[in-house]
């Protein structure tokens, strides 16, 4: 009966992960197709390129609650110890946001593919559902990451990496299980999946350059 219930949340945590509130927001709020613009898509990096700063900030706020809203969700419905299920749900959000149900679609080849997101909210709200002070320490040094470093896709993959040390610092510590530490790899994985052609980007050095390192390049243009 576990196993099943167990199986249902996790279904549940990848339906919530699927819903595109980038694709939502910003067709209310311009009537654009955020599929259609740049990346294509549907997180609050993507969403705030399409509709500006507010509608991206609104965007990555909701996909947070869908890592915060998994973890709960294994809580309530299966009361008692699961460790496991926990650090699964929220990866199943991830899973959910940047492969939504919602988004099916078929590409040039006949083959159908889901679109989605990269997955750094939803994995940031992940391990604030696990461990709430993480949001004060993985914010802002995220946000420090996005302004000096320049790379949007460097931020997200920081998320998953800064999850992994908070959280095997906190089991070294004792202080939480290590089971949270293999969420932050296993989120990691799951973001470095999705953002492969950023990463290609970056050994290319083509990837698009943000923050203080984009302001430099348009002084010294």
């Amino acid at each position: 009966m576990v196993i099943l219930s167990s199986i249902g949340v996790l279904l549940l945590a990848y339906f919530i992960g699927s819903i595109p509130f980038g694709l939502i927001i910003v067709k209310l709020s311009t009537g654009k197709d955020i599929r259609s613009i740049e990346s294509g898509r549907t997180g609050g990096t993507n969403a705030m390129r399409a509709a500006g700063v507010w509608v991206g900030l609104a965007t990555a706020i909701l996909d947070a609650f869908k890592g915060i809203g998994a973890v709960y969700f294994s809580h309530i419905l299966i009361p008692g110890n699961h460790v496991w299920l926990e650090v699964l749900a929220p990866i199943f959000s991830i899973i959910g946001h940047n492969y939504s149900v919602f988004l099916i679609e078929r590409n040039e080849n006949g083959w159908l593919r889901f679109r989605g997101g990269a997955g750094g909210a939803t994995c940031l709200g992940g391990s604030i559902g696990l461990w709430f002070p993480s949001l004060f320490i993985i914010l802002p040094l995220s946000g420090l990451i996005y302004y000096f470093v320049g790379y949007a896709s460097v931020t997200t993959l920081s998320i998953a990496l800064l999850s992994t040390l908070i959280f095997a610092v906190l089991a070294w510590l004792e202080y939480s299980p290590w089971q949270y530490a293999v969420y932050g790899l296993l989120a990691f994985v799951a973001l470095a999946w999705a953002l492969r052609p950023n990463i290609r980007r970056l050994f290319d050095g083509t990837e698009r350059i943000v923050g203080l390192r984009a302001r430099i390049v348009g002084i010294k243009k």
